[in-house]
């Protein structure tokens, strides 16, 4: 007996799951369903973050722009390389609809150990770059940024989405959605023709 009212319980559950399913399918626009649809970001436009002074940035100011976003470190083997490159990169396309946006993290061998300021110091002086520097956070676990969450899961990467190392490369197009990411060891002048064809849409 007791079998039994265990089945029809779960029998009773699956089918009131199941016309729940069917009433958001045939009712789109019904309060619930719409409150769902506007909480999931769609681009990096509906992310807010901060800079490396701790101003609140709107991505939507980046509209319309293709962006290059990284996650940078100080002490990293590709500290260097990655800078010069970036550098060379701006320069060249800066007037042309298209951005970096530097995301500081320590998670990786706390290669990116300072503070902001000190981190600014170290971009901007010793390495001379002139994009945008933000904030330092996570970017996997518990605590990583909303705009990473949101990158890795529309570019998975190798063995897991999890970014794997300084220097992940997300290339966002100018409606704002990731189009290509890139491994840590992937230079960034190996991506200009991928850069080229998206400044040159329309």
């Amino acid at each position: 007996m007791r079998l039994l009212l265990k089945f029809k319980n779960l029998f009773s559950l699956f089918f009131l799951g199941l016309a729940s399913s069917l009433f958001f399918l045939r009712h789109p626009s019904s309060p619930s369903f719409q409150i769902m649809s506007q909480d999931t970001p769609k681009t990096i436009y509906d992310f807010t973050v901060k800079d490396v002074r701790g101003n609140d940035v709107n991505l939507s100011e980046y509209n319309g722009k293709v962006l290059l976003i990284v996650n940078v470190a100080s002490k990293c083997g590709l500290t260097q390389s990655n800078y010069k490159q970036l550098n060379v990169l701006y320069e060249k396309y800066k007037n042309q609809g298209f951005e970096i946006l530097a995301f500081p993290c320590n998670q990786f061998a706390g290669q990116e150990p300072g503070s902001n300021e000190e981190i600014q110091e170290v971009a901007c002086t010793l390495y001379k770059a002139e994009f945008p520097i933000f904030e330092k956070i996570e970017v996997n676990g518990k605590n990583a940024a909303p705009l990473y969450n949101f990158l890795k899961s529309e570019k998975g990467g190798f063995l897991g989405d999890a970014i794997k190392w300084n220097f992940t490369k997300f290339l966002v197009n100018k409606e704002g959605k990731a189009v290509e990411r890139y491994a840590p060891t992937t230079s960034p002048l190996k991506i200009e023709k991928d850069i080229q064809n998206l400044v040159g849409s329309s």
